[in-house]
């Protein structure tokens, strides 16, 4: 495929897709024990400009603001006939991105995947018990304690959470109650692409890096249902350890029992702050 003459930011259908919008009928028996299904969707490539040296951090602010647009229009679009819509980067080679012009990914599932299922059911559970909203619940009390944050503006809060597993792991997390990303009003998408492109130039710094990382946003289920409990929040997990050149692997007691710090989530908060 030959991509069109662009001048910002593109969306397109992935050539390689891991989801197809319409999938083969099986004859595989019934199995209680080993069991399969099928899942239908589609995947689409986000490059974020046209210039091949600029990734999310480099970008200016008003180009950093259409990516967040065409985020939650793709959300919108594609959430309309699909439960799930997942919009994610995975930033250098070290994280897998096999092509080096800076873009990320859009894949839409007619299902909701095992890690966001989870958190559908925790928020549910917290609301259902406190009648409160569980992440904002957890910015308070960041927000009061202060030893885990690393930047923030009036609209938005970007942290080292508590429980955070990678090195210099990020949570970011909207002030008010926003359950999907087309419901963020303008000013918090101006605010968005503000702490987004600090965050990234911080991280950027902290090793003198393009600094690597998996980033993926999280919002409300399109299944139909009401989902009160739920808070908009991204995930950013960056593998480096110590330098550029030194990573984190999840390996023997991680992968067997359960993840393990390397260095608290306090102590990487400093460092992101310091830079």
């Amino acid at each position: 495929m030959k991509n069109p003459v662009y001048t910002e930011t593109l969306v397109f259908t992935n050539d390689f897709a891991a989801l197809l919008p319409t999938v083969a009928e099986t004859n595989a028996a019934a199995d209680a024990l080993l069991r399969s299904e099928q899942a239908a969707g589609e995947c689409r490539v986000i490059c974020y400009s046209p210039r091949h040296d600029l990734a999310l951090a480099d970008l200016e602010q008003a180009a950093l603001r259409k990516v967040i647009d065409v985020w939650a229009g793709q959300v919108v679009e594609l959430g309309s006939r699909y439960a799930w819509v997942q919009v994610f980067e995975n930033r250098g080679e070290a994280m897998g991105a096999s092509n080096p012009h800076p873009h990320g990914q859009v894949w839409a599932t007619d299902y909701i995947p095992a890690i966001p299922a989870r958190e559908t059911e925790c928020q549910a559970g917290y609301q259902l018990t406190h009648d409160r909203v569980l992440l904002l619940d957890v910015l308070q009390r960041e927000v009061e304690e202060g030893s885990r944050l690393v930047t923030s503006n009036s609209h938005w809060v970007l942290l080292v959470p508590f429980w955070a597993v990678w090195p210099f792991e990020y949570l970011l997390l909207p002030r008010r109650h926003v359950q999907r990303l087309q419901e963020l009003t303008e000013a918090e998408r101006d605010g968005l692409a503000a702490i987004l492109k600090d965050g990234l130039r911080r991280y950027n710094a902290l090793f003198e890096t393009s600094f690597p990382y998996s980033m993926g946003w999280h919002g409300a289920p399109n299944d139909g249902l009401d989902h009160p409990g739920w808070q908009l929040h991204a995930h950013f997990y960056p593998p480096l350890l110590r330098s550029a050149s030194v990573r984190k692997f999840m390996v023997g007691f991680e992968m067997l029992a359960e993840p393990q710090r390397d260095l608290t989530a306090e102590t990487a908060a400093a460092r992101l702050r310091a830079v």
